[in-house]
Parts: structure tokens; sequence; C-alpha cells
């Protein structure tokens, strides 16, 4: 009998992909076959976009369930996470 092997999943990251961003702020805006989620970095007077995340309706709902469940695991750990308070002000974009 032949056993077979498991294919795996190759991952390749762009050289110009150098890391982490840091996002205190996420806009999400949706159609019925698309959510676009934009992270932006805010430090008052101005701030830009990191990163720009668009998926289908069932794979947000997984990515949501997958983050609820480690912060459960978080908070088990390390105690009650605080929300952070909503920005006061309206946040806007302008062209360049």
């Amino acid at each position: 009998m032949e056993q077979r092997i498991p294919e795996q999943n190759k991952i390749e990251i762009r050289d110009s992909f150098a890391g982490a961003e840091y996002a205190n702020v996420m806009q999400i805006t949706h159609s019925k076959e698309e959510f676009l989620m934009t992270f932006l970095n805010i430090v008052a007077p101005s701030g830009r976009v990191v990163a720009k995340i668009m998926t289908n309706p069932g794979h947000l709902k997984r990515i949501a369930k997958a983050i609820e469940e480690n912060i459960k695991r978080y908070e088990s750990s390390f105690g009650k996470i605080e929300e952070a308070e909503s920005p006061k002000d309206e946040i806007g974009f302008r062209a360049n």
C-alpha cells in the first residue's frame, strides 16, 4: 500500500514587506460580496493608512470568531482588557 505525503502550503513574503505596522484606528465598509477593513495609524494632527484587507463575509465571520477566542485566552492569562475610548473627533481623508 502506497503512503501519500500530504502537500504543504508554501507561504511567501515579499521582500518589500518589512513587518508589522501599528494601527490605532480601523474603518470597515462592505458590499454584499466583500468587507474592506482599512487600518490606520493616527497621531494628531495627521495619520496614514497602514493596511487594507478585503475578504468575503464568510471568511470575515471566521476571523471575528478567531479574534474573540484569542481575546478570551488573553484575558484568562492576563486579566480583563479595558475597551479603549472612541475617537472624539471625526476622522477624514484628504487626497494628495
